[in-house]
């Protein structure tokens, strides 16, 4: 699987301080993934009471990740 991430991913992973090697678990081992806008999808990994979230666009074999942040997990019903 080959991950691309963009600028506002790479700024909002150093505001949350997420690890690129969280974000690349986050996608290859899910905890549930949801649809998002567009043809979006939005993968989701429980962190104690938080809920990282990854919104991701995958085109032709690249999962290109848009933002990441993390939520408090109730907020998802996690």
């Amino acid at each position: 699987m080959e991950i691309e991430l963009t600028k506002h991913a790479r700024e909002r992973m150093e505001e949350y301080n997420v690890t690129e090697s969280l974000v690349k678990e986050t996608l290859s081992n899910p905890n549930f993934i949801v649809e998002g806008y567009g043809n979006r999808k939005i993968y989701q990994k429980k962190l104690n009471s938080y809920v990282l979230r990854v919104i991701v666009e995958d085109e032709k074999g690249i999962k290109r990740v848009v933002t990441v942040y993390k939520a408090r997990s109730e907020r998802y019903g996690i």
